[in-house]
């Protein structure tokens, strides 16, 4: 018998915990746990936990009263808010595990970027009646026309913001020498898969012991926990990234990233439409009233933002979990302006939404819209969504093979 050689342990180990995952597993991966989600009656989301940290901002320092801002929720018992810290934590203990984890230190001008970046998101969202998730993943996932607005405006802007970051790039020279990197000691090195395996028994006995309650809410928010997280630490794994699927097509040309989203979405959109048939899950609930105005002025507003953020809502998030400050900046900017930007939209009446006779959300930006409602079934909407995903890898594929979108 041969002796037990570790070696291969640790082979198996870099493999599957500090390799980069393809893009295409974390969009399988990523899909799955969005399903679980819905399998449960619940939905993705990441704005609205967003916007409440910047509720809770402008409460601490006293604008709540003056923007008529509501006493907020917990950001512990607010659906999105534990989705985006669960997210973290996920991302968190995937970066501990690589050892990848680090304060990453940009040279100045990029805190100044994460700062702009995050704001208009911020504005593009409220727009938008959410971010990549909340107003393009998720509406398209639900076979939502305004999923693919949402989509038109974030190529339209990502445009707009890559010409805009060249500009800055040729004519702005402050701030853009990087500050010698500080290395991690080899303790601490030594030491991150154990504190990742505290996060994940953490984690666990934080489900279990909510999962068990006889507080209805805390057993029901015990899914989103581990969801979260799960999310979190795919994307993480696989550098999935919406603002990276959007934007680089148009940067580099490279279409790996864009392609493993569609594909997600190829394959999701039947899927989820398994779960809406069985009325597991009511559809208008992940459908922003924003078609097709704010959907395409929010995404355009947004698209810039992400650019000079340099990552979307969940891109930013799970950076932020890797220990990225210019991530921090445009994270903690895209809540408070988000907040800020949600309560003078809704004080002017612009995002105020109310029922129509079809008993359908409204606002003076859009309403909702379902394709199965608008094409009588869904054998069309198969059609409608796979025809709008089909054009959109043709113009990947195409990019891919000439260039000819690439505008840096």
């Amino acid at each position: 018998m041969k002796p037990f050689d570790a070696a291969g342990l640790r082979a198996d180990y870099e493999a599957a915990l500090v390799e980069p995952w393809s893009p295409y597993f974390g969009a399988a991966a990523l899909l799955l746990a969005v399903l679980a989600l819905m399998l449960s009656g619940e939905f993705w989301g990441v704005f609205g936990g967003i916007k409440l940290w910047g509720d809770w901002f402008n409460h601490l320092i006293g604008l709540d009263g003056p923007l008529g801002i509501a006493a907020p929720d917990s950001p512990l018992m607010h659906r999105l808010s534990l989705m985006n810290i669960a997210l973290i934590l996920g991302a968190f203990t995937a970066a501990l595990l690589s050892r990848q984890f680090r304060f990453s230190r940009p040279p100045a001008l990029e805190f100044v970027w994460g700062a702009a970046g995050g704001s208009l998101m911020g504005i593009g969202a409220v727009l938008a009646g959410g971010c990549t998730v909340g107003a393009f993943l998720v509406p398209t996932l639900h076979a939502s026309p305004s999923g693919f607005v949402m989509l038109v405006g974030l190529m339209v802007g990502a445009v707009i913001g890559l010409k805009l970051l060249m500009w800055t790039l040729e004519h702005v020279t402050w701030g853009t020498r990087a500050p010698l990197p500080k290395p991690v000691p080899p303790a601490a090195l030594r030491a991150y898969p154990w504190i990742a395996l505290a996060v994940v028994a953490g984690i666990v006995w934080w489900a279990t012991a909510w999962f068990g309650s006889a507080d209805d809410r805390l057993a029901a928010r015990a899914i989103i926990v581990l969801a979260g997280f799960a999310i979190g630490f795919v994307m993480h794994r696989s550098r999935f990234c919406v603002a990276r699927a959007v934007r680089e097509p148009f940067m580099t040309a490279e279409g790996d990233m864009t392609k493993a989203v569609i594909l997600m979405l190829a394959a999701g959109i039947p899927l989820a439409s398994l779960v809406f048939q069985a009325e597991l899950l009511d559809p208008y609930l992940g459908i922003p009233p924003r078609f097709w105005l704010g959907s395409l002025a929010g995404g355009v507003v947004f698209g810039v933002g992400m650019v000079f953020a340099g990552g979307c809502g969940t891109g930013s998030l799970w950076r932020v979990g890797e220990g990225h400050l210019k991530l921090w900046v445009a994270v903690f900017c895209f809540a408070w302006v988000g907040s800020v930007a949600g309560a003078l939209f809704g004080r002017a009446g612009w995002t105020v939404s109310e029922m129509n006779l079809d008993m359908l959300e409204e606002s003076p930006l859009g309403i909702q819209t379902f394709f199965p409602a608008l094409l009588d079934g869904w054998g069309w909407t198969y059609l409608a969504c796979g025809a709008g995903l089909l054009l959109w890898y043709l113009l990947v594929r195409y990019n891919e093979s000439t260039e000819q979108f690439t505008v840096v």
